[in-house]
């Protein structure tokens, strides 16, 4: 049977699993923040991410120009490319990354209207948090609503 624990941000498998190596979780210098700062922090990293794309979406929508590391230089309006190109560190970004990646290969399209539907579900998350209203009820709530809007 394999275990796992974490222990100053470094996973340690059982010696069946990995022969005892330690795997980083984290970059070295990470923080790690627990309870409601940890929601609040990934909460605004999820909307910051959104905001970053949200300006791309509908006819009136604009291009972005990215520079990269090297120098190149990429224009483009669709959301998972933008993302791609950012090379988000946060966990919680790296998710809405993976999300816009999965839309577009499932789908083909609505990577910007699926990262911003997260952002503003999280946003809506928040307040109702801020309310006291424990995680479960909220994800209860939205997994109820999600059901209604299948119906219709």
């Amino acid at each position: 049977m394999q275990k796992a624990y974490v222990k100053n941000k470094v996973i340690h498998m059982a010696e069946n699993n990995l022969g005892g190596q330690q795997v980083l979780l984290l970059p070295e210098g990470a923080s790690r923040l627990l309870g409601r700062d940890a929601q609040r922090t990934n909460i605004a990293v999820a909307v910051a991410v959104a905001n970053a794309v949200k300006t791309t979406l509908g006819p009136k929508g604009m291009d972005k120009m990215l520079v990269s590391d090297l120098g190149d230089i990429v224009i483009t309006n669709d959301g998972a490319t933008i993302l791609e190109e950012m090379n988000v560190e946060h966990p919680v970004a790296k998710i809405l990354v993976d999300v816009a990646k999965t839309q577009d290969r499932e789908v083909g399209d609505g990577t910007t209207s699926v990262i911003i539907t997260a952002g503003g579900l999280l946003k809506g998350a928040e307040d109702l948090l801020e309310q006291g209203i424990h995680p479960t009820i909220i994800i209860k709530g939205y997994k109820m609503a999600a059901g209604k809007a299948a119906e219709i």
